[in-house]
């Protein structure tokens, strides 16, 4: 891997120029700012001239933010004694989509594979994000750094391969062990004990947006891994910086704490 390569820089899925729909199925703004995007509300802005992010609206998406961390519970992660991860999947797969509601935090870039969007750090065991996926492009093959993930699809179509873990030092690419498309609704569940997966927009015009849960945020404190799909080769890549913060193109995490 190139140094300064993210896990987001993975080249388009094929070798047709992908456009945006005209208009895309969501409002996405590629182009965001706090002043002037349709999906973010106003900010408020220091007395240093910094950015924060505006009051969080009451809607259905701020309620299932206020259900996830309520579940959590203040200390616990998805692997906690007591943590009821039937309960977190239904919620999220319960909840009726509506990009009034979460549009605010899905700000998006058409030169990235997709962009990562900081909504919630919860108890401070978990983060919640919202990715938006670039037309045709996605993510590089990688692993969740010993945490767990559940992500539901807000707009749009996502493609999961998932492989099983290559051997290091590697000597062959990965090998696939299935295929997944999941469409807007649908809920699915990856940890490194399933192997190593990378997410693709298999659509060559329209943007897709996902909502994930990671707990513990280890990727976010100390990076994750990414493999070749060429020879299977490892490198390590650091995740602890985000597109948007609560809907604030290069918030703080700080401002949500």
């Amino acid at each position: 891997m190139a140094p300064g390569l993210t896990l987001h820089d993975s080249p388009p899925l094929s070798s047709t120029t992908s456009k945006l729909a005209s208009p895309p199925t969501t409002c996405l703004s590629t182009t965001p700012s706090p002043a002037s995007s349709p999906n973010t509300t106003s900010s408020a802005t220091s007395t240093a001239g910094t950015t924060k992010p505006a009051p969080r609206p009451s809607n259905a998406f701020e309620d299932l933010v206020d259900s996830l961390t309520a579940i959590l519970g203040p200390t616990s992660g998805l692997t906690s004694e007591g943590v009821d991860v039937d309960a977190l999947t239904r919620l999220m797969r319960e909840y009726e989509s509506k990009e009034e509601d979460w549009g605010r935090y899905a700000l998006g870039d058409p030169s990235r594979g997709y962009t990562r969007n900081l909504v919630d750090v919860g108890n401070g065991k978990s983060n919640l994000l919202i990715l938006v996926w670039s037309p045709n492009k996605g993510s590089l093959i990688h692993d969740h750094a010993d945490a767990h993930c559940l992500m539901r699809i807000l707009s749009g179509t996502l493609r999961e391969t998932r492989y099983a873990t290559p051997p290091s030092p590697a000597a062959a690419p990965p090998t696939v062990l299935k295929e997944t498309t999941y469409s807007a609704g649908q809920v699915t569940y990856m940890s490194d004990s399933l192997g190593v997966h990378k997410i693709s927009n298999p659509d060559p015009e329209r943007m897709a947006v996902s909502l994930h849960l990671y707990t513990p945020p280890n990727a976010a404190k100390e990076g994750c891994h990414v493999w070749d799909e060429r020879h299977g080769g490892r490198s390590h890549v650091k995740q602890n910086n985000y597109f948007s913060v609560m809907g604030v193109k290069g918030g703080r995490v700080e401002d949500l704490m």
